[in-house]
């Protein structure tokens, strides 16, 4: 299949996914999650692929979510956006295939989401990672709001996802949410030497480990991903939201306390 918002290519086992929208710092819309997606479910059954590598193009890896495609949202129609995103989550996670994020840029809201949900984190020392969804009035979805607790501790999580802070690499490496940290210019060195070891090496043994782990720790992660659909499909109606997208599009600095006087 021909892809439009992801690249993928591979070589000796090791298949470079590259999120491929550089011109709006590879925000995940529907069609990138769904092309990630039907990418992940169907790298299982492909034999050629033995590890996956995940960056972006451009100087980001992703902004996150389009608010662009985010107007008019109810709560049917959010949680329906949600399960898109919900999909390729939980075909990352149930591919027996280990997934290297290589964070070459700044990784917000969804897109921090996606490098959780990948199995090894390398990240460029310039990155910076940003629970932004509380700038623009929403919760942590794409599984943040399970993932992060669990790697950073409960306090720790909720200071990052209600201040919406930037987190430079060195400090996410301390926090332990980011498995290494290295130079700009040598990250996809580094990421592709470690993705190759792994494709070289004992295919079942590293795809049970993977399955195995991900069932000690992530055994709750659907119904968490269920609760969080319906959270923000009640965000997506409030006035907050509203104006957050908007000072997102105005750039400008929000407004919460800011109300239409009836």
């Amino acid at each position: 299949m021909a892809y439009e918002t992801i690249t993928a290519e591979t070589e000796n086992g090791v298949c470079t996914v590259r999120l491929n929208r550089p011109e709006v710092r590879n925000a995940l819309g529907l069609e990138a999650r769904n092309e990630l997606r039907d990418f992940f479910t169907k790298a299982n059954e492909d034999d050629a692929i033995r590890s996956i590598l995940l960056t972006g193009n451009g100087p980001a890896f992703s902004a996150g979510g389009d608010l662009s495609q985010m107007e008019g949202l109810d709560p049917v129609k959010g949680r329906k956006r949600l399960q898109s995103g919900h999909a390729m989550i939980q075909a990352m996670i149930q591919l027996e295939k280990p997934i290297i994020a290589a964070v070459n840029g700044p990784a917000a809201g969804a897109g921090v989401s996606v490098a959780l949900a990948s199995d090894i984190i390398i990240a460029a020392r310039s990155s910076v990672f940003i629970q932004s969804f509380v700038h623009v009035g929403l919760i942590p979805d794409l599984g943040s709001i399970y993932f992060l607790p669990r790697l950073v501790g409960r306090h720790k999580a909720m200071e990052l996802m209600m201040t919406g802070e930037k987190i430079p690499a060195a400090e996410a490496h301390r926090l332990g949410f980011v498995n290494k940290v290295v130079d700009d210019e040598t990250l996809l060195d580094e990421a592709l030497m470690l993705a190759q070891k792994l494709s070289d090496g004992p295919s079942h043994s590293i795809g049970l480990t993977k399955r195995l782990v991900n069932r000690s720790v992530l055994s709750d992660i659907d119904h968490t991903l269920e609760e969080e659909g319906l959270a923000q499909g009640i965000c997506f109606q409030t006035d907050d939201f509203q104006e957050g997208r908007n000072a997102f599009f105005g750039k400008r600095k929000p407004n919460f306390h800011a109300r239409t006087e009836g």
